[in-house]
C-alpha cells in the first residue's frame, strides 16, 4: 500500500467511526489494568536500540515490543533478534515482525503504541501518520524542524484521542519530581530567571562527504525522507550527522537542550507564557565539511511577565554555573526564585537552602551523583495508556520546550533580536525570521 493511498484509507476508516460512536478504536484508553501494550518500534539506530533493551523490554508483563521498523535491514533485524532472545528467556510467546516500511505497522491493528526514535527530521512527520492511525506516542526528543508541523500534530493527537509522551526521561527521575514539586510549592519564591545549559559538540570534527553508491540493505531514499535530497556518502547517514546536518536537525541547541529546557516547562510552565524576545551569538562548524548547524550558542530570552532564561552550550556556563554551583553536571537547569534557588542536572541536585539541598541528595552515591531510571518513563506511559496516570510529557509541554531551541536558533543565524508569539504561533513583523521555522516537506512526504 503506497503512504497516500494509506492515509486515504485510514481518513476513511476515520469519518467512518465519528458516524458511529460505539466503535472503540486502538486509541481509546480501554486498556484494563493488566493488559499488556503493544509497541511498534521506528528508528533503531544507537537510541532506538538502547530504548529497545533498557527501557521496553524491561517490562515484558505489561509491554511487549512486536514490530521493529528501520529503513535499514541490519539494524531492525538486530533489534528483532534482541526482542526474540528476550521473550524466549522469559518463555514468552509473542508474534515479532521486522518492516522496511513504517506503513506496516500502522496498519496492524494489535499494535496499540508508536516508539519513534530516528532522526530528528522524522520525528514529526511519521507522529502525524502515526496519530492518524489511532496509534499513541512516544517521540524521541527534540521535537521537530518546523512550527508548522506541531500544530498539525497538535490536531491529528486530539481528532484521533491519540496520548503523548515526550522522550525526556529525566521527568520520571523522582529527585526531578521532588524538586519540581518544591519549586511548584513555592519553596524558592517566585522564579524570576532560569540558567540553562547543555553539551555543544561531540569530541569530532565535521567530514567530508564523498558521493558512493548506496549500499544493499540501506533504504536511502526513505532515510532522507521529507528533507532535501543529497547524493549518498556514508558519513551523512550515521548518527553524528543526524544530530549535525541542519536538513535533519537544529544540532546539540536542540538535541540536548531539549532535556534542560524540558524541565524548566515541567518547573515553571505556568510563567513562560505570552510573548518573549530572544537574542544571542553563536558558533558554527569550519566550512568545508558537511556539518552546518550551530556547535556553541549564548543567547539570553525575556518573558513579558519578566521572566529571564539564559541558554548556554556548556563551554559558555560552565565558568558562570560554577561560580554557585558545589558539583559540575554539563546538562543542567537552575531555578533562581526569590528566597533561593535550586539547580537540577541529569545526575545532580543542589540548592542554596541546605534542607532542600539534603532532601534533594539523599540518594547519592559515594561519588555526589544521583541515579535516575529511565525505563520508569516508558512504564508511566502505559499507564497513561490504561487510563490509570495523566500524561507526565505531554505535547504542549514539548512544543513550548522546543520552540526555545529554535527561537536561539533563528536569533543567531539572523544576527538579530526575534520576537514570539505563542498565540499566533509566529515572529511577528520578521518574516524572513519565520521561514527559518518552516520546512518544506520533499515528495511524497509532504503533507
Amino acid at each position: 500500500m503506497k503512504r497516500r493511498t494509506f492515509l486515504k484509507t485510514t481518513a476513511i476508516g476515520a469519518a467512518a467511526a465519528a458516524t458511529s460512536p460505539m466503535i472503540l478504536t486502538s486509541c481509546s484508553t480501554v486498556k484494563g489494568a493488566n493488559d499488556r501494550i503493544n509497541f511498534g518500534h521506528v528508528g533503531l539506530g544507537g537510541r532506538g536500540t538502547d530504548e529497545l533493551t533498557s527501557y521496553f523490554l524491561r517490562w515484558p508483563d505489561q509491554i511487549r515490543s512486536v514490530a521493529f521498523c528501520d529503513v535499514f535491514k541490519s539494524r531492525r533485524e538486530n533489534a528483532l533478534g534482541l526482542a526474540q532472545k528476550t521473550y524466549q528467556e522469559k518463555n514468552i510467546q509473542a508474534d515479532l515482525k521486522a518492516y522496511n516500511e513504517i506503513e506496516r505497522i500502522l496498519e496492524r491493528k494489535d499494535i496499540d503504541a508508536l516508539a519513534i526514535t530516528t532522526p530528528d527530521h522524522w520525528h514529526i512527520p511519521l507522529a502525524i501518520m502515526a496519530a492518524q492511525a489511532g496509534k499513541h506516542l512516544h517521540v524521541a526528543k527534540p521535537l521537530g524542524l518546523s512550527h508548522p508541523d506541531f500544530v498539525r500534530l497538535t490536531k491529528e493527537c486530539k481528532q484521533n484521542k491519540v496520548l503523548f509522551n515526550y522522550g525526556t526521561q529525566q521527568r520520571s527521575y523522582l529527585f526531578m519530581q521532588q524538586a519540581v514539586e518544591m519549586i511548584k510549592h513555592g519553596d524558592i519564591g517566585k522564579v524570576e530567571r532560569v540558567d540553562v545549559w547543555c553539551p555543544r559538540v561531540n569530541p569530532v570534527q565535521s567530514p567530508v562527504c564523498i558521493e558512493e553508491p548506496v549500499p544493499p540493505g540501506l533504504d536511502y531514499d526513505r532515510f532522507v525522507g521529507p528533507a532535501p535530497f543529497h547524493p549518498y556518502c556514508p558519513a551523512r547517514v550515521d548518527m553524528q550527522s543526524s544530530y549535525f546536518i541542519y536538513d535533519y536537525s537544529l544540532g546539540f541547541i536542540a538535541g540536548w537542550g531539549a532535556h534542560p529546557l524540558d524541565i524548566m516547562a515541567f518547573g515553571i510552565k505556568d510563567q513562560m507564557t505570552g510573548n518573549y524576545t530572544c537574542e544571542g551569538t553563536g558558533g558554527f562548524w569550519a566550512p568545508g565539511g558537511i556539518w552546518n548547524t550551530i556547535n556553541s550558542w549564548d543567547v539570553n530570552y525575556e518573558y513579558a511577565n519578566g521572566l529571564k532564561l539564559h541558554f548556554m552550550s556548556d563551554e559558555i556556563a560552565e565558568p558562570l554555573v560554577m561560580k554557585y554551583r558545589p558539583k559540575w553536571d554539563n546538562n543542567g537547569t537552575t531555578f533562581f526564585g526569590t528566597k533561593g534557588w535550586i539547580s537540577l542536572g541529569r545526575s545532580t541536585a543542589s540548592s542554596d537552602n541546605p534542607e532542600i539541598h539534603k532532601a534533594l541528595n539523599k540518594d547519592t552515591n559515594a561519588d555526589g551523583w544521583i541515579r535516575g531510571e529511565g525505563a520508569q518513563l516508558v512504564k508511566i506511559f502505559t499507564d497513561t495508556i490504561k487510563g490509570n496516570k495523566p500524561e507526565l510529557c505531554p505535547l504542549d509541554e514539548a512544543i513550548l520546550s522546543d520552540t526555545i531551541s529554535h527561537l536561539g536558533n533563528i536569533s543567531i543565524r539572523t544576527g538579530r533580536k526575534v520576537t514570539w508569539d505563542p498565540a499566533a504561533g509566529n515572529i511577528p513583523g520578521d518574516p524572513e525570521a519565520m521561514k527559518l521555522f518552516t520546512r518544506e516537506h520533499r515528495r511524497p512526504w509532504a503533507f
